[in-house]
């Protein structure tokens, strides 16, 4: 019998290269708030504005731009399209990078409207769904590939994201076919974990759980106090 490949270790003990998976978080949510600025606003940014947009503290945000090699003025602050500018020369492959999404039901559409359009950096180019009503199709701007064609059009077009929409007991398979074709990075909306080995990195978004979270602490927190007029 073949020894079983490890799998994915807890996310606070994976050996990652580069930057660690909060600092990328981090900026990921700077880059946001700095595009989200009005593009009549200033073209500089302290980085205490910073912090408090992101919740976070000055010093942690200006180690963080530290770790990308960017440094503001004490008087000026960080130039703005600069600054987004070397973010995304740290977060984004200088070609742009592919994803393919593997289940088009309401979740997947509303991904492909959002990944098709507004991240051209990161954008999904291939669908892939079993029902053949929904093969052939271009929904969002994006061609929907039959299942058994998966692992083809991965490799062909050099897709190296795989974002999973698909139900818990089809997730592991549709993995280990992206996985096969050469995918290395798992966005995963299933409701189950996925067991991949450690030379894959998954996300998993457990919708489910962080809804029950929610509604756990809205039920059990004490409402704030009304002041009285």
């Amino acid at each position: 019998m073949n020894p079983k490949q490890p799998l994915n270790p807890p996310t606070q003990q994976r050996a990652l290269p580069g930057l660690t998976e909060k600092q990328i978080a981090r900026l990921s949510v700077y880059r946001r708030l700095l595009q989200e600025l009005p593009s009549a606003s200033r073209p500089e940014i302290y980085s205490h504005d910073l912090a408090e947009m992101s919740r976070n503290t000055a010093a942690q945000v200006r180690r963080d731009l530290m770790t990308i090699g960017f440094t503001g003025s004490s008087a000026r602050g960080y130039q703005v399209e600069q600054l987004i500018a070397a973010i995304g020369g740290t977060l984004d492959a200088p070609e742009g990078q592919t994803a393919a999404l593997c289940g088009v039901g309401n979740l997947g559409r509303a991904l492909l409207d959002y990944f098709t359009i507004w991240r051209p950096q990161l954008r999904i180019v291939a669908a892939f769904d079993i029902d053949p009503e929904k093969s052939g199709r271009v929904i969002h701007r994006c061609r929907v590939w039959p299942l058994a064609e998966m692992p083809q059009v991965v490799r062909e077009q050099g897709i190296t994201v795989g974002v999973i929409t698909v139900p818990a007991p089809s997730a592991q398979r549709v993995a280990e076919s992206m996985l096969g074709a050469g995918i290395r990075g798992f966005l995963n909306f299933a409701p189950t974990p996925l067991h991949l080995p450690a030379h894959a990195y998954v996300e998993e978004m457990d919708i489910t759980t962080s809804m029950e979270k929610v509604a756990y602490f809205a039920r059990t927190l004490a409402p704030a106090p009304v002041e009285e007029s």
